[in-house]
């Protein structure tokens, strides 16, 4: 999708962070947006910031992990605009603990947002990106953290997994419809991820404590010291455009990353060579 535009591009966690920066790179790519997010009054001074010079922004308050309610901002965004093209299942939130001490309640909301935000996106989407026939891409915002499980919240980690997952399944069984799929794995970025617990459900019971100590401190550090938001749409804009299904952002994260596939290949090597090629 190298021309984007006049179409048009949904993204949810829209009012800040990537998402905002990413409603922006699309509006000045020339498309239709439209923000989505939980957070009604922070989605209005997303909308309003953008609006003077972006006209064909707009925004929906939208809950990600409640299909009904991303069914109800898909229809707005068809009523608004005609036609989807580009969806960002970008909302997520952050891990509330390591694995033997997050409560099952905290694993329920990090799945609901972080994981069956992205499923409900697509299956709200889909269905109408394949009946108008004009192509379109889907961008699922994992993380590094899907690659290298270093953060000490192994919820949030196990939904990034996933996330990947599902994007590659999402690239081969939409090529023939010409639509593509894009995983963002972003390290480290400048956004208010470690606040996640401000849209905690009540329905939820008590929100979960911050977590405190050495790593906590370290984690915020590298957070707000992180790349801008900013770079990493730039990214995000030349991704849909040449159809690239992987999205990395931060370079010197490259060498941990090979040290982890360097173990699973040594792990094959131990298996020794498959019969067939033994009769080679």
């Amino acid at each position: 999708m190298r021309d984007l535009a006049g179409k048009t591009a949904f993204v949810t966690g829209g009012a800040g962070g990537i998402g905002s920066a990413m409603g922006r790179a699309f509006a000045e790519a020339g498309a239709n947006v439209m923000l989505a997010d939980i957070e009604a009054n922070t989605l209005h001074d997303a909308v309003a910031r953008l609006y003077p010079t972006h006209p064909t922004v707009r925004g929906v308050v939208c809950d990600v992990t409640d299909y009904e309610s991303v069914e109800s901002a898909a229809q707005a965004t068809v009523a608004a605009f005609g036609k989807v093209h580009i969806v960002c299942n970008n909302a997520g939130v952050g891990g509330s603990g390591g694995i033997d001490d997050i409560s099952l309640t905290a694993w329920r909301w990090v799945i609901d947002v972080n994981l069956m935000g992205v499923v409900h996106g697509v299956r709200a989407f889909l269905p109408h990106l394949k009946a108008h026939g004009e192509g379109g891409h889907f961008v699922n915002t994992a993380s590094m953290a899907a690659f290298l499980p270093g953060t000490g919240f192994g919820a949030y980690t196990a939904t990034k997994f996933a996330v990947v997952g599902i994007t590659e399944a999402l690239a081969m069984e939409l090529a023939p419809h010409g639509i593509g799929a894009s995983v963002l794995c972003p390290g480290w970025v400048n956004t208010r991820i470690l606040e996640s617990a401000r849209n905690w459900p009540k329905d939820y019971g008590p929100p979960p404590t911050r977590e405190l100590g050495p790593l906590a401190d370290r984690i915020a550090e590298l957070v707000k010291t992180g790349m801008e938001p900013s770079a990493v749409a730039s990214l995000v804009l030349k991704a849909v455009r040449e159809n690239e299904l992987y999205i990395f952002t931060h370079p010197h994260m490259r060498p941990p990353l090979e040290r982890r596939f360097d173990k699973i290949l040594a792990a094959y090597r131990q298996l020794g060579a498959a019969p067939q090629e033994k009769a080679r």
